[in-house]
């Protein structure tokens, strides 16, 4: 089998998931990582035993086939382009961009040079959200007709170092925590034909509480609180709430209503979790995933296989099949979040203008397939 040589530009946090979990998964391997840091690309290879370039080394690299992009979300749409430029594949951390128009270019950059793209989040391929995938294609919930999800805290400026970008343009809660949400979503009914939302931003600024900026003020410059409601072109119709200004709640992550039950799913910022469903006879049943092999517990107390998306789409590159995380499904889910802002903001329903194919489902044997 060939292995594609994997190319990390941006060392934060999130860079650790993808050194450490990638091993987990055949046919790539991490051998480069930059940073606009020098010192922070030096200190992610040192601890994980690979090469420290600069972002233009790596990118001219010959051993690289496919970058990743890690940076914040407001280089994505520049990273991608610099790495498409320079002739690699791209797979990006959500959100894919922070505009369609952004989205655009960078589809006509990838197909006029004939090379893929690919955004997180991949958690959809978990093994709960791909039993709850089953449920659906084999007709035991029926016909979806609605339900919720809720992705509702009080903010990331409890934990994170540095959450600044977590309350500009191109943040917040939708652009942030909205990609599982969406994703899962197209994955299991199918695209969304429009949007409508209320927004607001109770508070102008945050205070840090974490170390080390602890007490440090930053100001709030986009919407905290979104009610958002999508029509899908199936016809079923979600609400989705998500907020930074809620200190507990009881709703439950996900929930679908189908005409023959009602399906009770975990939050899909994990792939695994527990998955329920009450018939149309009130029978609750827990559905166990265990036969799925990213429903596994793997990461101290949760199911981890972030990479697996990536992955899949180097398995696609090398046997020329359609990837799962792919650029259409991550382009309407930028569409839909921007039009849920935009609706926010002028109170009108959103049309879409994009669409996608629900990506094929990750079965057992699939998943086995990308294992190393």
């Amino acid at each position: 089998m060939q292995t594609l040589g994997i190319g990390i530009i941006g060392c934060g946090n999130i860079s650790e998931t993808y050194l450490r979990l990638a091993p987990l998964f055949r046919g790539i391997q991490i051998r480069s990582v930059a940073d606009i840091d020098m010192a922070a690309a030096s200190a992610r290879a040192k601890e994980f035993g690979t090469r420290a370039d600069t972002v233009d080394g790596l990118l001219a690299a010959e051993d690289i086939d496919i970058v990743v992009n890690l940076t914040i979300p407001s280089a994505h749409f520049d990273v991608c382009s610099k790495a498409l430029a320079a002739g690699k594949h791209v797979y990006s951390e959500k959100p894919f961009v922070l505009t369609l128009d952004e989205g655009l270019k960078i589809r006509k950059m990838a197909n006029d040079r004939g090379l893929r793209v690919g955004s997180a989040p991949d958690t959809f391929l978990g093994g709960a959200h791909q039993a709850a995938r089953r449920l659906i294609d084999d007709g035991t919930l029926g016909t979806v007709s609605s339900g919720t999800a809720f992705v509702m805290s009080h903010g990331m400026e409890h934990w994170h170092p540095n959450p600044d970008f977590f309350f500009l343009p191109g943040a917040g809660p939708v652009l942030d925590l909205g990609p599982y949400y969406i994703a899962n979503l197209v994955q299991l009914i199918g695209p969304i034909r429009r949007v409508a939302a209320l927004a607001a931003t109770p508070s102008p600024t945050r205070t840090i509480l974490s170390e080390p900026r602890r007490g440090e003020t930053i100001p709030v410059e986009t919407p905290t609180t979104i009610h958002g409601l999508l029509e899908f072109c199936s016809g079923a119709a979600v609400t989705l709430v998500a907020s930074w200004d809620v200190w507990d709640h009881g709703h439950s992550p996900m929930e679908l209503y189908g005409s023959e039950g009602t399906l009770y799913l975990p939050d899909p910022n994990f792939f695994g979790g527990d998955l329920k469903m009450t018939t149309a006879q009130g029978d609750a049943k827990d559905l166990a995933s265990s036969d799925h092999p990213f429903g596994v517990v793997n990461d101290g107390d949760q199911a981890n296989y972030r990479t697996a998306g990536l992955a899949d789409m180097a398995q696609a590159i090398r046997n020329n099949h359609p990837h799962r995380c792919s650029m259409d499904l991550a382009l309407h889910g930028v569409e839909v979040m921007t039009g849920l802002l935009q609706s926010g903001e002028t109170g009108q329903f959103v049309t879409m203008t994009t669409t996608c194919d629900r990506p094929a489902a990750l079965g057992p044997a699939d998943a086995r397939a990308l294992l190393a």
